[in-house]
């Protein structure tokens, strides 16, 4: 499998239409192991920058039942910036030993929309180490769709699981992307700049 660790090695090509997938919390996760907080804005150009960047998934469940969700402010600002938005509300339930847990698996939404982008696209990089995206990426490989994970194996334990990085025809570890879609720490704060960390605490994701 490449890995697109080479100096000054990129795995795309100017004319690929390019889609990009973002599972939220799981790149949250990621970034947050790294200490770093993502610029959407920036992460977007970089996505442009890829080849002809066709759409820009963001996934994210959403916490209803109370007056204020952290998450909303950066949902809005994605969506009328260039993202499309996928989200749905989480589910709460009591576990074994009585302890309330939220739900909030976006898995299935994915997929879909991944499936059904694969006849328009060249080249998908999903944002997640997820390992149940494995025949996910092989099915759409076997259409002639490329894929590029983004994760990170810098963190301990690593993020992204060693079968989708095995299945992915490129990784590209989030720690080489940090110069390119990080936001400026001596930025002032700004709603949408913060990650949906509140609600990806809150969200069990088995």
């Amino acid at each position: 499998m490449k890995q697109g660790k080479e100096e000054g090695f990129m795995p795309f090509y100017a004319e690929d239409k390019v889609a990009l997938f973002i599972d939220g919390s799981n790149l949250y996760a990621a970034a947050r192991s790294l200490d770093f907080d993502i610029d959407y804005r920036k992460l977007l150009n970089w996505g442009a920058s890829c080849g002809r960047l066709v759409r820009a998934f963001y996934y994210t469940a959403l916490i209803e039942d109370t007056d204020y969700s952290p998450i909303r402010p950066l949902v809005d600002w994605l969506d009328y910036n260039g993202y499309t938005m996928v989200t749905k509300p989480t589910k709460e339930f009591v576990d074994s030993q009585g302890r309330r847990k939220i739900k909030g698996n976006m898995d299935i939404e994915l997929a879909i929309d991944v499936m059904e982008m694969a006849d328009n696209i060249d080249h998908i990089i999903l944002f997640s180490g997820d390992g149940d995206f494995r025949r996910l990426l092989e099915a759409v490989q076997r259409k002639g769709v490329r894929v590029t994970v983004v994760s990170t194996i810098q963190s301990n334990p690593p993020m992204v699981a060693d079968e989708l990085r095995r299945q992915a025809d490129y990784f590209l570890d989030l720690e080489n992307l940090r110069s390119k879609i990080a936001r400026d720490p001596s930025a002032a704060p700004r709603a949408v700049a913060a990650s949906d960390d509140a609600d990806a605490d809150e969200i069990s994701r088995h």
